[in-house]
């Protein structure tokens, strides 16, 4: 964790009483910002918050597909917490979503998304990672507007899962949507990231401070 954040959840103070979306502060238990280390070189960004998410306030936590991301965590040496952590103890990584908040019985839709595009978009600069990590099909396609070249519809997760796509002024690292993984996928993912980022000069000169 950088040497002067003091908290990992919400680090950047975004509001959490934010109402852009008529339909979302009735349904949600409260908002979902991003969480992790202010200074990570790896962001990782799903969809919208689960139910165990929305009831814990942290992303990728508290159900089967956050303890399978935080394993992933721990086997990538970001994550100094058992899987099933609430509030993992986390360095090096930061976790995000598109949208915020959650609705019950349906994704969020284009427009919430949208009207949650600043939060995104600040956590983004203000971390400026070397690796995204975009979990599943929307964010792939979402980030892939704004951070590569190809339009969108010519990306398919399950081609794409466990590998590296270059960007503009990033890499995408592509995963499936955790609840659509096998073990296989898993370790498939690990493996790249050990193999072929790990084992290379990922860092691009981005005027960031050194760590």
């Amino acid at each position: 964790m950088d040497a002067e954040q003091d908290r990992l959840r919400n680090p950047f103070n975004m509001d959490e009483a934010c109402t852009n979306c008529d339909a979302l502060p009735e349904t949600r238990t409260q908002v979902v910002h991003g969480y992790g280390d202010v200074g990570a070189e790896f962001l990782f960004v799903g969809d919208s918050p689960s139910q165990a998410a929305d009831r814990t306030g942290v992303p990728f936590t508290g159900d089967g597909g956050g303890e399978r991301l935080q394993r992933v965590l721990g086997e990538l040496g970001f994550s100094r917490s058992p899987p099933d952590a609430t509030e993992p103890d986390l360095q090096n990584v930061f976790l995000t979503y598109l949208a915020r908040c959650r609705h019950p019985t349906r994704p969020a839709t284009d427009a919430e998304v949208t009207n949650c595009d600043p939060f995104l978009t600040a956590e983004i600069r203000m971390i400026n990672p070397h690796i995204i990590v975009p979990v599943g099909e929307r964010a792939l396609r979402t980030l892939a507007v704004e951070y590569t070249t190809r339009p969108p519809e010519s990306f398919d997760v399950e081609e794409a899962h466990a590998t590296t796509i270059r960007g503009r002024g990033f890499e995408l690292v592509p995963m499936k949507s955790l609840e659509d993984q096998t073990d296989a996928d898993t370790e498939a993912f690990v493996d790249h990231i050990l193999e072929n980022v790990f084992a290379r000069d990922y860092r691009q000169t981005k005027g960031r401070r050194s760590r």
